[in-house]
């Protein structure tokens, strides 16, 4: 896979009540990725970016919010998150990156 589509596979990290749970739980970190990614390009792009060996990989599809404006109805993008189980002993700190 060539570096510049993985350096495009990974938006972010997601923050959310749930991922915290997660991270604690079970060594996992949630990224919003793009729509198009797959399983092995999330994999080479966490481990390329970060230093970390990735034990697996899952993908949902979360579907867009819909939305009420006054009169009309509107629809939120819907977009993709991975959720990313490191292996024993690896971890990715956000906060102390240098």
């Amino acid at each position: 896979m060539k570096s510049e589509r993985l350096m495009k596979v990974l938006l972010g990290p997601h923050v959310s009540e749930k991922a915290t749970v997660v991270a604690d739980q079970g060594n996992q970190i949630v990224f919003k990725v793009a729509p198009d990614a797959t399983k092995p390009e999330i994999k080479s792009a966490v481990e390329m970016l970060f230093d970390v060996k990735v034990k697996a990989v899952q993908v949902t599809n979360v579907q867009g919010k819909t939305k009420r404006s006054r009169s009309t109805m509107g629809k939120r993008k819907n977009w993709r998150k991975a959720y990313v189980r490191l292996e024993d002993g690896q971890d990715i700190n956000f906060i102390g990156a240098e």
